[in-house]
């Protein structure tokens, strides 16, 4: 979590910085006041794009999960292909292949994106002129679409539309079911959540859920409250897709380490009694400095999740969410 707080210090000396740039009149992306251009928040994240190591883990014979810059991609592989959930950036797309080609897969057939963040989906801007067809709710294909401003409070970052090839040729609106490799995989929408455009992914065949950036395993979860993200949503979600899993799944979270069940029912708890917390303090009148001053994670939450104070204003978009 340290390491999570030294990203978020460096975010916002990055955010000082693009406003210094701003005033001096250079108005190339990621100069506007307040807001960074992708290698600003590469850095930010210590996301070392040439030089970093795509990481495999193994849930079951034929899933795989891949590590490395950005969100966590889920690899389904079989006789019908390779499938792959999310796909991080082009800069490390030739790694990410080889890290497929070493557990038996040969180049990419289907590509779901969880939602149209680009931590998340920015290399559909390769997979779709190859030839891979990609897949997400028919909101994220729209917010891919138009791009817009991703706010994470202490710094933005405006995602640019994605050309029409590295767009979502298949969408749904809520749910979908695609046989592969000898399984069901379920994309299944509940509600506005971390977007309003996320898919939890579930490989029936394996017991494992995909839920990108609806379920952070990292630190306190960004919810983006001004594309539409909600947190009575998010807590819905999780628990929609809780009941759809049962007690005893892989839970693949959009950042952080394999997980199972049990850790998505304590990620849903804390969802709730902070959501409950800031709610009181809003009927009381409190104002959004006065809410988050009054550190409502600290005494029960901070120990597991890290500290508030480095997350991506998890406790200013609850606030946003509930009063907006």
């Amino acid at each position: 979590m340290q390491i999570v707080k030294i990203c978020m210090l460096l975010l916002l000396s990055l955010a000082l910085s693009a406003q210094a740039d701003g005033h001096k009149g250079d108005h190339e992306a990621g100069s506007e006041e307040g807001v960074l251009n992708l290698q600003q928040i590469a850095q930010a994240f210590g996301w070392d794009m040439e030089n970093v190591e795509i990481t495999t883990e193994k849930v079951a014979d034929g899933l795989y999960v891949l590590f490395g810059v950005g969100g966590n991609i889920g690899v389904l592989v079989g006789d019908d292909g390779v499938m792959i959930v999310d796909n991080q950036f082009p800069q490390v797309m030739d790694k990410i292949e080889k890290a497929i080609q070493d557990i038996g897969g040969d180049g990419v057939d289907y590509a779901i994106n969880t939602h149209w963040h680009f931590d998340h989906a920015e290399s559909n801007n390769v997979l779709g002129p190859k030839g891979a067809t990609i897949v997400a709710h028919a909101k994220a294909r729209t917010d891919m679409a138009k791009g817009g401003m991703i706010n994470l409070v202490v710094a933005k970052y405006r995602q640019q539309a994605y050309p029409e090839v590295a767009l979502p040729t298949l969408t749904y609106d809520d749910g979908m079911q695609i046989q592969f490799n000898g399984g069901q995989v379920d994309l299944m929408h509940f509600s506005p959540a971390h977007t309003t455009g996320d898919s939890a992914v579930i490989f029936r065949k394996y017991n494992a859920v995909h839920l990108g950036d609806v379920f952070n395993n990292s630190g306190y979860p960004f919810i983006d409250v001004d594309s539409g993200g909600d947190i009575d949503g998010m807590i819905n979600f999780c628990k929609q897709t809780l009941d759809a899993i049962g007690p005893n799944a892989t839970v693949i979270p959009g950042h952080g380490p394999i997980t199972d069940s049990a850790a998505l029912g304590r990620y849903i708890y804390m969802l709730e009694t902070v959501r409950g917390r800031v709610a009181a303090l809003i009927a009381e009148g409190k104002t959004l400095q006065e809410v988050v001053d009054a550190k409502v994670t600290a005494d029960d939450f901070d120990q597991i999740y890290g500290p508030e104070s480095a997350s991506a204003g998890f406790i200013n978009r609850v606030y946003t969410s509930l009063t907006r």
